[in-house]
């Protein structure tokens, strides 16, 4: 059955998202404040909008997959936003990944708004290359029920949804996942690059570790170019939930740093929110 929905953020994850939504029957509506990629999008059959406001007024879901917190503030509460833009009725996910207490904050923003808006966190795991392939791993929080309304639209790019709990639930899942992804990564940097000192090809070693109690994700898709756009902000994060919860996660702290080394030594620059 065809669906209204909205793509808010047509990058790396959102682009490929509306491709397979488009593909499978879905009416989309489509924002990014690059035109470019708004371009992009109408090339596959996506509706063009101006603002984020138009891209609520036109669908039933709305799903947010943008870099920082304050860019999900932005298109939610900003002028013109999906706020101002709703009708009712609207189901608004935020995919983008955020500290869990901001969804708390922005359900009371959308309580606020004084019209019927459900609201969801569905962050997204497994990457680019996932998201191209349709594949990618969704851990949801929120009304259960809602939830399951839209199951059948998140299956057009994700092959394994998980709900996991209330709303925030999803944000608890994927910063616990991005914390243990970015450990793997130093080790893996780390543990390569003293073989390699030792003198055995790291490649070898690599694939020779795969079939060892090593083995882990990042290994075995690990490609030296492959970017870390958020390693920083995914380590702040958890800090900071930590510190809230009173808990003391010393190799966290670690990571942090190691995780900063490994970008330095692949050149590898940290996005910025977009003013």
């Amino acid at each position: 059955m065809s669906e209204r929905i909205g793509i808010i953020g047509l990058g790396k994850m959102g682009l490929p998202m509306t491709r397979h939504l488009r593909a499978a029957g879905h009416e989309v509506a489509a924002y990014d404040v690059d035109a470019a990629r708004i371009a992009d999008a109408r090339e596959l059959g996506a509706m063009a909008c101006a603002v984020p406001g138009e891209v609520a007024s036109r669908s039933e879901l709305v799903i947010v997959v943008v870099g920082f917190d304050s860019e999900v503030l932005d298109v939610l509460n900003g002028e013109h936003g999906l706020f101002e833009g709703a009708r009712g009725g609207l189901t608004i996910a935020v995919a983008s990944t955020v500290k869990p207490e901001l969804m708390g904050e922005i359900a009371a923003l959308a309580e606020r708004a004084g019209k019927p808006i459900s609201v969801l966190d569905v962050p997204l795991c497994r990457g680019e290359p996932a998201a191209e392939d349709g594949k990618l791993l969704m851990l949801a929080g929120g009304d259960k029920a809602v939830f399951e309304r839209w199951r059948p639209a998140y299956a057009t790019f994700a092959s394994d949804i998980r709900h996991l709990g209330p709303l925030g639930a999803g944000q608890v899942g994927k910063l616990v996942n991005n914390l243990i992804l970015w450990a793997c990564v130093c080790a893996n940097h780390e543990g390569l690059k003293l073989g390699s000192a030792l003198g055995v090809d790291a490649e070898v070693l690599r694939e020779a570790l795969l079939l060892s109690s090593a083995r882990n994700w990042i290994l075995e898709t690990w490609d030296q170019p492959r970017p870390m756009p958020w390693a920083e902000k995914d380590m702040a994060i958890v800090m900071q939930e930590a510190d809230n919860c009173r808990l003391s996660l010393p190799m966290c702290g670690v990571v942090r740093e190691v995780v900063k080394t490994v970008k330095a030594e692949k050149g590898m620059a940290t996005p910025r929110p977009r003013k």
